[in-house]
């Protein structure tokens, strides 16, 4: 990657302030990304405000990892929903 398709940007998370370069056309993404965890952060603080910010932060990856995994074990079967879908019609046609 070149330093020309580079953009630097700053995000903040909570009180965080963090400092990239990523590539130009990705800059969205991490944007989106950090809107996501401001949120999920807010989420978790607004419901255990004794915790610390470290522990919020703890349970917002967990949440993001969680549905990571989730979403990624949906994909890996969606190969095999489609040929399920495909036999079905087969075996509909057979018994019209």
């Amino acid at each position: 990657m070149t330093e020309q398709k580079l953009q630097h940007i700053t995000l903040r998370l909570d009180a965080h302030h963090i400092s990239l370069n990523v590539p130009r056309t990705q800059e969205h993404l991490y944007r989106r990304a950090a809107e996501l965890l401001n949120e999920k952060y807010r989420f978790y603080k607004k419901r255990m405000q004794a915790s610390s910010a470290e522990m919020l932060w703890v349970y917002v990856a967990l949440d993001i990892a969680v549905t990571f995994c989730s979403e990624a074990h949906s994909k890996s079967l969606e190969p095999v929903e489609e040929i399920i879908k495909e036999l079905n019609n087969k075996i509909l046609q057979q018994i019209k």
